[in-house]
C-alpha cells in the first residue's frame, strides 16, 4: 500500500490518490481542450457540404445561374481546404500530446517494469511498455477523433430539425439504435476480451521461457511435450478470443448494416416530405449528407471499439502498476561509500515465496575485508548476496552501507560503487566493451583495466573483434566460462568499493580460477570490501573471515584460521564416526562438507 493510501486511512478520509499517468494526463488537459476547439470549427466547416447541396439544387438549378454556381463552389472549396488544414493541425496536436506523455512517463514506466519484475518475477516482461504504447496509439488514431467529433452530433440533428421535425426524430432514433448496439457490443465482449488478453500473455510467457532454454529442450527431446503444454494455453486464448471476436463481429456488422440502411432510407423519407411540400428538393440531398455526417463519428466509435477497449484495459493496468510502485524520486546524494557493509537482523522472503529464507542474519564486514560464505545448498547464500547489494528488499531488519540504510541511496548512484557477479550470468545485447562498462559512457582505460584485473583481457582480444565483438541477448555467442569472466570484469569496472561474487568460479577452468584468485588478491591490496560465495574451498585461503550458513542463518562467523580449524575438526569427527559405525547419524549441528572440501580448505 502506498504512503498516500496509508495517510488517507489514518485520517479517516477517502482521499483520491492519482497515479503519475493521471497526473501527466491532467498536465496536457489544455491540449485536449485545444483539440476540442479545433473539432468544433472542423464540424462547423463540415456544414459546407449540405449548404452547397441546398444552394445547387434550390438556387442554382432553378435559376440556371452559372455565375452563382462558380461563387458558391469557390466558397465551398475554401471551406473544405480550411477543414483539411484544421484536421492536420488537430492531428499534430494529439501527436504532440503523445510525445509529451512519452517524455513524462517513459522512465517512470521503465522503472516500474523493473520493480514489478523484482517483486513478481513471473510477471517480468515488457508488458507495461506495450500497454503504454497501446494508449499512445489510441490517442493519435481515428478512434480519438471520433470521441472529439461525437459531441457535435446535436448540431447536425438541430439542423435536421430545422429542415423538418420528422427529419430530426429520424436521425435521433437511428443514432440511438446504433449507440445501443455499440453498448451491447461493449457489455458482451468486455470480460471475454480481458480474459483472452490474459490467456495470450500466459501463452506467450510460456513460449518465451521455452525458447530461452532451447539447449535443454533440444538435448532432452522436450519440444513435443512443451508444445503440448503451450497448446493448452494457446487453445484457451484462441477459444476465448474467437468467442469475444465473434460476438463483436455480430454487433459491428449489425451496426454497419443498420447505418447503411438508415442512410439509404433517408432519401425515401426525404422524397415523401418533398412530395408533401414540407421540404425542398435540395433538402433531400442536404438531409442525407447531414445524416451521414452525424453518423460518421458514431460509426468510427463502433469500428474502433476494440482498440478503445484495449486502450482502456491498458490504461487500467498501467494505472494500477504506477500506484503499486511509487516513483523513486530524487534522493539526497550520499557520499561515496567507504565499504562498510552491515546486515542487522535481516529477514528476507524472496519473490513468490511464502516463508523467509534469511532468518535474522547479522553480519558486519569492515571496509577492506574479504569474507567468504560457505554452506550447504539452499542455506540462503545467494539470497544473502542479492540482499547485500539491494536486489531483494528485506522483510525485516536493515542492510547498511557506511551506517546508512541501503534504501537511502539512489540505486544508480550506489551501483557505480558496487560490483556484483550473480550465480546466473546475464549479458546484454551489445559489444563486450559496452557490457563491461555497464552501458555507461565508455572509458577504454577503465574497461581494459577491469578486464586485466579479472584476467579476461587475453580472452577478449582473441574474440573476432576484440572488445568490439557483438554479443547476442544473454551472451548467446559465448561459453559459460567466457560469460562468467566477462561478468567478473563488469563487476570490477570502475574500482567499486563493495564487491559481491556469487559462485565466481563455478564455470571456470584452471586458468580462469587462477585469474580469479589473482584478482581477489589485487582487490584485497586495493582495500575493496569483498564478499564471495563458493562451494570450492580453495578460495577460502584468500579470505580474512569466513561465515558458515545453514538454514537461512549464520551458524559461525570468525577469522579464517578459526573456521578452517572448525572444518578440520568436523572432518575428523566425521571420519571417526564413519569408522565407528557406518549407520551412525551425523551430529545435529554438523558442518555440511565433504572430506575433499575440508581438505582443500585446510
Amino acid at each position: 500500500m502506498s504512503i498516500q493510501k496509508i495517510n488517507a486511512n489514518i485520517s479517516g478520509k477517502e482521499k483520491k490518490v492519482y497515479s503519475d499517468l493521471e497526473k501527466a494526463l491532467k498536465k496536457v488537459r489544455s491540449s485536449f481542450i485545444t483539440v476540442g476547439v479545433y473539432s468544433f470549427f472542423i464540424n462547423i466547416l463540415m456544414l459546407a457540404a449540405p449548404i452547397y447541396m441546398l444552394a445547387v439544387y434550390d438556387v442554382v438549378m432553378p435559376a440556371k445561374g452559372l455565375d452563382t454556381l462558380f461563387v458558391v463552389t469557390l466558397v465551398i472549396l475554401v471551406f473544405f481546404i480550411g477543414g483539411a488544414v484544421l484536421e492536420y493541425v488537430r492531428s499534430k496536436v494529439l501527436i504532440h500530446v503523445s510525445n509529451q506523455l512519452d517524455a513524462a512517463l517513459n522512465k517512470r514506466i521503465f522503472d516500474a517494469a523493473f520493480d514489478l519484475a523484482a517483486k513478481h518475477p513471473g510477471k517480468a516482461g515488457a508488458q507495461p511498455l506495450r500497454d503504454f504504447n497501446t494508449i499512445k496509439t489510441f490517442m493519435t488514431g481515428p478512434a480519438a477523433f471520433a470521441f472529439f467529433d461525437a459531441p457535435w452530433f446535436p448540431i447536425y440533428i438541430s439542423i435536421m430539425f430545422a429542415f423538418d421535425p420528422i427529419y430530426g426524430i429520424y436521425g435521433i432514433v437511428a443514432t440511438s439504435i446504433i449507440l445501443l448496439l455499440t453498448l451491447m457490443n461493449e457489455r458482451a465482449t468486455r470480460k471475454g476480451l480481458e480474459h483472452s488478453n490474459a490467456m495470450f500473455q500466459k501463452s506467450v510467457s510460456h513460449f518465451d521461457n521455452a525458447v530461452r532454454n532451447v539447449e535443454v529442450v533440444e538435448a532432452m527431446g522436450m519440444r513435443r511435450p512443451l508444445f503440448k503444454r503451450w497448446m493448452e494455453k494457446h487453445y484457451e486464448f484462441v477459444k476465448t478470443h474467437s468467442e469475444a471476436s465473434g460476438t463483436a463481429a455480430f454487433y459491428s456488422n449489425a451496426s454497419k448494416s443498420f447505418r447503411m440502411m438508415s442512410s439509404s432510407l433517408m432519401y425515401g423519407l426525404g422524397a415523401i416530405l418533398a412530395i408533401s411540400g414540407h421540404i425542398s428538393p435540395g433538402m433531400i440531398i442536404a438531409g442525407a449528407v447531414l445524416m451521414g455526417r452525424a453518423l460518421q463519428p458514431i460509426a468510427q466509435l463502433v469500428g474502433t471499439w476494440k482498440s478503445f477497449n484495449a486502450a482502456r484495459v491498458s490504461y487500467r493496468k498501467l494505472n494500477e502498476l504506477l500506484l503499486e510502485f511509487e516513483s523513486h524520486g530524487e534522493k539526497t546524494p550520499l557520499p561515496a561509500p567507504e565499504g562498510d557493509l552491515k546486515l542487522e537482523s535481516v529477514v528476507v522472503i524472496p519473490p513468490l515465496a511464502e516463508h523467509p529464507v534469511l532468518k535474522g542474519v547479522n553480519l558486519h564486514i569492515q571496509p577492506g575485508e574479504v569474507v567468504g560464505i560457505i554452506g550447504p545448498s539452499a542455506a540462503g547464500k545467494s539470497t544473502l548476496a542479492k540482499t547485500a547489494v539491494g536486489v531483494w528488499p528485506v522483510a525485516n531488519g536493515t542492510v547498511r552501507i557506511d551506517e546508512a540504510d541501503i534504501r537511502q541511496y539512489d540505486k544508480d548512484a550506489l551501483g557505480e560503487h558496487i560490483g556484483y557477479l550473480p550465480q546466473d550470468i546475464e549479458l546484454f545485447e551489445g559489444t563486450v566493451a559496452e557490457n563491461i562498462a555497464r552501458f555507461r559512457q565508455e572509458d577504454p582505460e577503465k574497461i581494459i583495466e577491469a578486464a586485466k584485473l579479472s584476467g579476461t583481457h587475453d580472452l577478449i582480444v582473441h574474440l573476432p573483434h576484440g572488445y568490439d565483438t557483438p554479443i547476442g541477448p544473454g551472451g548467446a555467442a559465448l561459453s559459460g566460462g567466457q560469460k562468467q569472466r566477462i561478468g567478473l570484469a563488469r563487476a570490477l569496472y570502475g574500482t567499486p568499493k563493495i564487491i559481491v561474487l556469487d559462485e565466481p568460479n563455478s564455470n571456470l577452468d584452471d586458468a580462469g580460477e587462477y585469474a580469479l584468485m589473482m584478482a581477489i588478491r589485487q582487490l584485497k591490496e586495493r582495500g575493496a570490501t569483498l564478499l564471495f560465495i563458493t562451494h570450492k574451498r580453495n578460495l577460502l585461503a584468500l579470505a580474512d573471515k569466513i561465515a558458515i550458513m545453514q538454514d537461512g542463518a549464520i551458524k559461525h562467523y570468525a577469522n579464517r584460521e578459526e573456521i578452517l580449524a572448525l572444518l578440520s575438526q568436523a572432518q575428523q569427527k566425521s571420519q571417526s564416526t564413519s569408522r565407528g559405525s557406518t549407520s551412525a547419524s551425523q551430529p545435529k549441528e554438523s558442518i555440511t562438507t565433504s572430506d575433499k572440501e575440508a581438505h582443500n580448505a585446510k
